[in-house]
This record gives structure tokens, C-alpha cells and sequence, in this order.
């Protein structure tokens, strides 16, 4: 009971943490409507301001990693939030595309650089408790993918529907928890700094390859999803399922969250649940692609949502629970580096095979072989190694 009381400080720490790995990035589907008719995006326009977030995550994946090695990993977790933050802020100053790529960009850069430290502070401030501590910030994540766009309605009349005061806004959240996180973080402003000796992930290692393709294959089956549903429906006449089956598909995210807080330290060390929620991923393109009926698309995507969230807590676990203390950052960013590049190549070749095929359903059936390697890859990991 004394363990689990110590320990409540640093995982609240975390949930925050978690919530601002996605809160600037949520901020801006929103108010997309009002940025377009101010700075006169294309659909073009549209598709790039959509896709630099993922393409930063990839590319300065191993950059943070170096950072950590440089200052450690908390110093590394609040320079990435202030970056963020100056990046959303400046966004709201953008005067034509081209400016809200740039700041974009920065922001983008902030949060790839949050990701692969957090790894490296679930294992530095809760050890024992892993899994758990992985479930906590992510469980963050989801709800700050929520929270742009539950308070949006309420929000925006009170910043007299301005976009630019809306991102600018969302800044603010990401500054206050990065000084909370200095003044409260486990042992204080003066904690000793852990910095690892080597920051390149090791390319070869076989066990850095199948954590990396098992987060790819979640990754690109979530944002594929979401990117390719809509057409999929339009396509298919049945545009009046659009929103509430992405919203399912979003939503679906929680249940599974929840889940993997209540059994997250049971199961971070077992293949099953690996293998389980491939399969229902799997099985929510099957429904969707299979069962014509509007619970078929809406469960589908409920399925997807489900599954994504569960190999996203249990594969960003593995790096601290399988390899020694100094090398989590290093894994980290590479399982980060392949895992969103994988997600945009998969994204670039369902849409191509869309168009050969001349049929949406093309993009699924390509989102769900890449899918595969959710099962196939999680099948050699050896769960035994032990480092403490």
C-alpha cells in the first residue's frame, strides 16, 4: 500500500504528460473549417498540414534520443513541452500556408521529442510498476485527443471564434505542466540527472525491429483508418455513418484504456493479449469491409479504436521492461522512427492502391496485411529478459 501511495505523485505526473502528447495536434480538427476559409487552404494544403505531425514523429525520433543522452530524460520531457508550446502558439500568427507549415513543424518537433523520454521516465520513476505506469500516460493521450474537441463548442465563443486565439490557447496547458513537472518532479528540482551513454538505436537488434513493426501495424491501421473511412463510406453511399463511425472508432480508444489499467501489470509480459488485439483490429476491417449493415462499419470501427489502444499501452512498455535501463531512450526513438514511418508509407500505398484499383475497398484490404504484423511480429519476442 506504501508503494502504490509513493508512487501516486509520479504517475499523476505522467498522465499529464501523456495528455500533452496529442492536445496541440487534436486543437486543430476543430477549427480546420476556419483556418481553410482564412488562409484558403487546398485539399492539397489540407493533406500536408495533416501529415508533418506523423513525418516529424519518424524523423526526430533518434534526434530526441540524443537529447536525452545529452540532458537526461526529464530535462528532455520538459524542453520538448516548451517547443510544442512555442510551436502551437505561433501557429496562431500564421499568415499563409507556408507559415503554418513552418510553426507546425516546430510543434511537431517538440512532441518527438516528448515521446521516446517518456519510456525512459516510466522506467527511471516507477520500476516496479511498468505496465501500469505505461497504461497511466496513455491513458493521458486519449483524453488529450478528447479534450480539444469536447471543449471546442464552448471554447470557441469565448475567444470570438478566432482559430489563432483557439491554438494559441491550447499552448497553455502544455507550459503549466512542464513547471509542474520541473517543481514536483521524484526527488525535486535537484534530482540527479540520468543520462544514457549511447543514444543510436541499434539497427540490427531483431527485438528492436519486432516492437517497431508491431507499433506500425497499429499506428498505420489507426490513422489509415481515419484517414481512409470517409472516402470508403462516401464511396459506398453511405456518408450518414461518416461521423458517428469515426467517432467510434475514436471513443472506442477508452474502453481499451481502462481495460489496460486494471490488468496492464498482468498481461506486459504475456504474448496473448498481443496476439488478441491484432486480431480484433483485424477483425474490425473485416466487419467493415464485410457486414454492409450500419452496426458492421460503426462496430468495425469501434473494434479498431479498441484494438490500437491496447497494442499502443502494451508495445510502448516493452522498450523498459526488455532492455537495460540506459538503452529505453535509444530503443524508444527507433520503435518511434520505424513505427510512424511505417504508419506513412502503408497511407501512401493504400491510397495508391485505392486509385489502381479504383475502389476504396483496395485501402482496407492493404491496412489490414499491414495489420498482420501486429500478430506476426509479437510472436518471437522472448518475455523472460529480465534487467533491473
Amino acid at each position: 500500500m506504501s508503494s502504490q501511495r509513493s508512487s501516486f505523485g509520479p504517475l499523476l505526473l505522467l498522465w499529464l504528460a501523456g495528455n500533452t502528447l496529442r492536445l496541440t495536434i487534436l486543437a486543430v480538427p476543430p477549427v480546420l473549417a476556419l483556418i481553410i476559409l482564412d488562409l484558403k487552404l487546398t485539399g492539397t494544403e489540407v493533406g500536408i498540414l495533416s501529415a508533418i505531425p506523423v513525418c516529424l514523429f519518424a524523423l526526430i525520433a533518434v534526434p530526441g534520443s540524443r537529447l536525452i543522452a545529452r540532458v537526461g530524460a526529464v530535462p528532455a520531457l520538459i524542453i520538448g513541452l516548451l517547443i510544442t508550446a512555442a510551436g502551437s502558439a505561433l501557429r496562431g500568427i500564421a499568415s499563409d500556408a507556408m507559415m503554418l507549415y513552418l510553426t507546425t513543424l516546430v510543434m511537431a518537433a517538440g512532441v518527438a521529442v516528448m515521446q521516446p523520454s517518456l519510456p525512459a521516465i516510466v522506467r527511471q520513476w516507477v520500476p516496479n510498476r511498468i505496465g501500469f505506469a505505461t497504461a497511466v500516460y496513455t491513458n493521458g493521450l486519449l483524453f488529450g485527443e478528447i479534450f480539444p474537441v469536447v471543449f471546442a463548442a464552448a471554447l470557441l465563443p469565448v475567444l470570438s471564434g478566432s482559430w489563432r486565439a483557439s491554438l494559441a490557447f491550447w499552448s497553455i496547458p502544455l507550459v503549466i505542466v512542464a513547471l509542474v513537472i520541473f517543481l514536483l518532479q521524484p526527488g525535486g528540482k535537484g534530482a540527479p540527472v540520468s543520462r544514457p551513454s549511447r543514444w543510436m538505436p541499434n539497427w540490427r537488434d531483431p527485438l528492436l525491429w519486432n516492437i517497431a513493426l508491431m507499433m506500425g501495424g497499429a499506428n498505420q491501421l489507426y490513422f489509415c483508418a481515419n484517414a481512409f473511412l470517409p472516402g470508403y463510406l462516401l464511396q459506398t453511399g453511405r456518408t450518414d455513418l461518416i461521423t458517428v463511425a469515426l467517432t467510434a472508432l475514436n471513443v472506442g480508444q477508452l474502453p481499451a484504456s481502462f481495460v489496460l489499467l486494471a490488468r496492464a501489470s498482468k498481461w506486459e509480459r504475456k504474448k496473448w493479449p498481443l496476439i488478441g488485439g491484432g486480431l480484433i483490429g483485424l477483425g474490425g476491417v473485416a466487419a467493415i469491409l464485410a457486414v454492409p449493415a450500419p452496426w458492421g462499419v460503426i462496430g468495425g470501427a469501434a473494434m479498431i479504436g479498441f484494438s490500437c489502444a491496447t497494442m499502443l499501452t502494451l508495445v510502448l512498455a516493452m522498450p523498459a521492461l526488455l532492455v537495460p535501463p540506459d538503452d529505453v531512450p535509444r530503443m524508444s526513438a527507433g520503435v518511434f522512427a520505424i513505427g510512424y514511418s511505417m504508419a506513412v508509407t502503408v497511407s501512401i500505398i493504400a491510397g495508391r492502391a485505392w486509385d489502381l484499383g479504383g475502389d476504396a475497398t483496395y485501402a482496407f484490404v492493404t491496412i489490414g496485411i499491414a495489420g498482420l504484423t501486429m500478430i506476426l511480429f509479437a510472436l518471437p519476442i522472448d518475455f523472460s529478459r529480465r534487467h533491473s
